[in-house]
């Protein structure tokens, strides 16, 4: 038989169990409420979390990469921006193109695009967050094409000429042709 003093400790617990696993229930529900591109725009200010798919990555003169889900990103309601010193905390970010990927942040309106500004790898959920970090030589302003630690002359511009052939060898003695 219980006494009351454990009855009240294991009816405390069970309460404290459900009201977790409700806090869980509905956490969890919350964030795979993720608003598609379109919608993104609706919540402006606010920090939610939007999916699509990544169809390119560009990069500007400054550094900055940019995630696009659409090929012509002027038309598309939404992209993510990396800024260059964030790059090394998010990782190579060149992994995401065709994949889906679900990002959380604060929706912004950055001169007529709606943008989230991704500055951590904890911002991408699923598949997307488990990129790998940039590769140790990569120049963010060359746009990883050069390591900057390898020494390489530049290209010749001009073209490259072809080997002069040979006076033609005669086959035919002449002397046997009388």
């Amino acid at each position: 038989m219980l006494t009351p003093r454990k009855s009240a400790f294991y009816s405390g617990s069970f309460s404290i169990l459900t009201a977790l696993a409700f806090l869980l229930i509905i956490s969890t529900s919350a964030l795979a409420d993720c608003l598609p591109l379109a919608e993104a725009n609706k919540h402006l200010g606010t920090s939610r979390c939007v999916t699509g798919k990544v169809v390119k990555i560009t990069h500007s003169e400054q550094g900055t990469t940019f995630l696009n889900f659409c090929e012509e990103y002027r038309l598309c309601p939404f992209q993510v921006v990396v800024f260059r010193s964030d790059l090394p905390h998010v990782g190579d970010v060149r992994h995401l193109v065709g994949k889906n990927i679900e990002i959380h942040g604060k929706i912004e309106d950055y001169d007529g695009h709606t943008e989230i500004v991704l500055k951590r790898l904890r911002q991408l959920q699923g598949d997307a967050g488990k990129i790998p970090p940039l590769p140790k030589g990569f120049d963010v302003e060359k746009k990883g094409r050069y390591n900057a630690g390898r020494l390489s002359h530049p290209k010749s511009t001009h073209a490259k000429s072809s080997k002069r052939q040979s006076k033609p060898i005669q086959m035919e003695d002449p002397e046997m042709e009388e």
